[in-house]
């Protein structure tokens, strides 16, 4: 039986002008995650990466820990499929039609970092509306769409791999949730709500024997529990 080992990017810049940059904090969890699954004495067969900085940065920063064990990892390999799917655009989208309801959504957009919790509130009702799949939008990506790119990046890893293989897949809290989706039917709502708690360098585990997988394990992170530092457990 082989293992993919999805897991999600280090703390990303929220609000700051580019979201798609490790914080001091997320470059923390990245090593701290690396030197955890060196001390693992896990070995890898496969690395790949979504094609976003976060992404990447998290990943090389993990596996530099791997390399400075002893426990040189491939080379990394470089998959759209397991990007997040499109948030901005299909905040975009959507936003204009719920302004009736939602008055201050615009100037809870603009300041997100003053008001998380009134920002998940929103974003929270928008994802709801996106995945209902009844207010798609000429040009935004639907959750559909989404799903069908994450599915053929799973089929593709599984395609080419070996029996007993370990794959590591850094990517994000979207992509983890379309996953969890796919692979054990749970409705996509409740998958949502189960995205809300996905902590930054989580670890998820699936199990796969030929074309069938299995969910093992899901959003493990004892790599930062261990530090009793609650400032490096953070979800976005």
């Amino acid at each position: 039986m082989g293992s993919i080992y999805l897991i999600r990017h280090g703390q990303a810049s929220f609000g700051a002008d580019d979201y798609d940059v490790l914080s001091p904090v997320g470059i923390r969890q990245a090593q701290v995650l690396g030197n955890h699954l060196a001390q693992l004495g896990l070995s890898f067969d496969r690395c790949l990466s979504g094609n976003l900085k976060r992404q990447k940065d998290t990943a090389h920063t993990a596996l530099a820990q791997l390399a400075e064990a002893g426990l040189e990892p491939p080379a990394l390999e470089i998959d759209s499929a397991f990007n997040e799917f499109d948030a901005e655009g299909v905040v975009r989208a959507l936003i204009p039609a719920m302004l009736p309801e939602e008055p201050e959504a615009l100037n809870i957009l603009r300041n997100i970092g003053h008001n998380p919790a009134e920002f998940q509130r929103l974003f929270a009702l928008i994802i709801s509306r996106w995945l209902g799949g009844e207010h798609d939008m000429p040009g935004m990506q639907s959750w559909l769409a989404f799903v069908a790119d994450v599915q053929a990046g799973l089929n593709r890893i599984i395609e080419a791999a070996g029996k007993h293989e370990r794959i590591a897949v850094f990517t994000s809290g979207g992509t983890i949730t379309a996953l969890l989706h796919l692979v054990t039917g749970v409705p996509a709502h409740q998958a949502f709500e189960l995205n809300w708690h996905i902590t930054n360098t989580s670890l998820h585990q699936l199990e796969f024997s030929g074309s069938k997988v299995t969910l093992a394990s899901f959003n493990s992170y004892t790599h930062l529990q261990l530090l009793k530092a609650p400032e490096l457990i953070t979800y976005r």
